[in-house]
């Protein structure tokens, strides 16, 4: 058995915060900017959130979500351990996160990131998986977040 097959996946309601600002803050390739996890983390408490766990309780991982309409919930934030990246953890939680959507009444789930013309090595690796799973793009933002972070919007139905 792998890895990913000796951790539970659950959904929280405590510690949320937390759990988002430390996991963020173990991932500088993707989360650098100081204010972008204090944003991260304030809003995590409010939302629902699924980690991954392994057997000894330590959290490898985790998902929020928020709803955006009554057809779309997104994936306000997604970070796994760097350790853990490659081993099914991030598709685990995007399988439960899917399930809870549908569950919610959602007919897609969204995820904004990182467009690919930004270069960013990290971000393409992402890109990658949520193309795997099913996710496709739907339009660019030049500068929701900034002029030199432009922001994807990727949506996939359910």
């Amino acid at each position: 058995m792998g890895k990913a097959a000796e951790t539970s996946i659950s959904e929280i309601r405590s510690d949320r915060s937390a759990i988002c600002r430390a996991i963020l803050e173990a991932l500088p390739d993707w989360f650098g900017i100081p204010e972008a996890i204090d944003d991260y983390s304030d809003k995590a408490e409010a939302l629902p959130m699924i980690v991954a766990s392994s057997a000894d309780g330590k959290v490898l991982g985790f998902l929020s979500l928020r709803r955006q309409t009554d057809a779309v919930c997104e994936v306000h934030v997604l970070g796994v351990m760097s350790d853990w990246h490659g081993r099914g953890i991030g598709r685990r939680l995007m399988e439960a996160a899917e399930q809870r959507a549908r569950q919610d009444g959602a007919r897609y789930l969204s995820v904004k990131t990182l467009a690919p013309e930004a270069g960013d090595p990290a971000y393409l690796r992402t890109l990658g998986f949520y193309e795997a799973l099913g996710f496709v793009s739907v339009e660019v933002f030049p500068t929701l977040w900034s002029p030199g972070n432009p922001c994807l919007l990727m949506i996939k139905p359910l």
